[in-house]
């Protein structure tokens, strides 16, 4: 299964996992489930656990960035996709982030979106499932205990903000559903269709300008290897101690001459993902692998129709979107990519949180 050149750690035996829950994921059900179905398995593997439950937003994100973290072998999230954000965020503020991000993360599906756990179960080989099923796939693979590197993205925005991306990065359609549907969270994965719908109903058009570089071309070689990152750093640019955002120049300033402008200029969404699933329902980047070094950019220019826009999505619930080979959809594999609304329009989302609209890059 693993492409060649993934190397594989193995978790020790006994292994201690601090567990970070939080109890109002998705319709609520997550510390049932964790006891029901998650902690007999990893008894059964030697896995003892210290159970966290979030009490509020950001508790997570303090807790990893603060605390010891050297008596856990690994580090479970039982939750949605925001709480991995949380606690991926958290990791890299540390000032020993180098090591830190060197801790195996697990993910156990416990919210309405599971892209991630949907994305890894999918990679590991098993059949498309959800819900129990999707949990007991991904507790069997922690009770298995591989585990391989997977790639971050590092978003940084005009007013200054950074943030390391491990899902995707939305405007428009997709970002509206997901927002707009926050307040059928007691559906379940189910507040994704009705949101869907409920969008279609008032299909907006938004305007900016999207460039990228795209992932054949390196600067001055195109041999240089795509799983290595660390491209010689100009001077200056990043603060002390954090990666460095070797391929992108300051927002202010115009992209590289090498990369490429989208003509258009008017998108009903724009969303760069790199895992294959943007939902357990939704798989948008068949190709997409944990640790590629690729940002598969999807975006979707106006004027398409809304029966085309919906046909389009029942067909991701299949992976089958891009076969019918619609005009106003385009897919890229790309490097990094820069996205300048014209107006603060909509919302963007990283991981699935809400942020305010603004220029932005990765």
């Amino acid at each position: 299964l693993s492409p060649p050149g993934d190397s594989y750690g193995v978790l020790p035996r006994p292994c201690h996992a601090l567990v970070l829950l939080n109890p109002q994921s998705g319709s609520g059900r997550a510390l049932d489930d964790f006891q029901a179905v998650v902690q007999p398995m990893l008894a059964e593997a030697d896995i003892t656990t210290t159970v966290f439950v979030t009490e509020r937003a950001h508790h997570a994100h303090e807790k990893v960035r603060d605390e010891d973290l050297s008596q856990w072998d690994t580090l479970v999230v039982m939750s949605g996709d925001g709480l991995l954000f949380e606690v991926v965020n958290g990791l890299m503020e540390r000032p020993d982030w180098k090591e830190a991000m060197k801790k195996p993360l697990c993910i156990l599906p416990g919210g309405s979106g599971n892209a991630l756990a949907a994305s890894i179960n999918y990679y590991a080989g098993y059949d498309h499932v959800a819900k129990k099923k999707l949990l007991t796939n991904c507790t069997f693979i922690l009770c298995k205990g591989l585990y391989t590197q997977m790639d971050l993205v590092s978003l940084s925005t005009a007013s200054g903000k950074r943030f390391f991306s491990f899902l995707g990065f939305g405007w428009g359609f997709i970002s509206d559903v997901d927002i707009d549907s926050e307040k059928y969270r007691w559906l379940g994965s189910a507040r994704f269709t009705l949101g869907t719908l409920q969008c279609l109903a008032k299909l907006r058009v938004y305007q900016g300008r999207l460039s990228y570089l795209p992932m054949a071309t390196e600067q001055g070689s195109s041999s240089a290897p795509v799983t290595n990152g660390h491209i010689p750093q100009p001077a200056g640019t990043e603060a002390p101690g954090s990666p460095p955002d070797s391929l992108l120049v300051p927002l202010g300033q115009p992209v590289p001459a090498h990369w490429t402008v989208v003509p258009e200029e008017e998108f009903v969404l724009v969303y760069a993902i790199y895992q294959s699933h943007l939902g357990t329902n939704l798989l948008m980047a068949p190709a997409a692998r944990l640790h590629d070094g690729c940002i598969h950019l999807f975006y979707m220019k106006a004027g398409i129709s809304r029966v085309t826009l919906l046909k389009l999505f029942l067909a991701m619930s299949r992976g089958t979107h891009l076969d019918l080979n619609c005009p106003h959809l385009c897919y890229v594999p790309v490097r990094a990519f820069r996205l300048e609304p014209r107006v603060a329009a909509g919302v963007m989302t990283v991981d699935g949180e809400a942020l305010a609209c603004e220029p932005v890059q990765g």
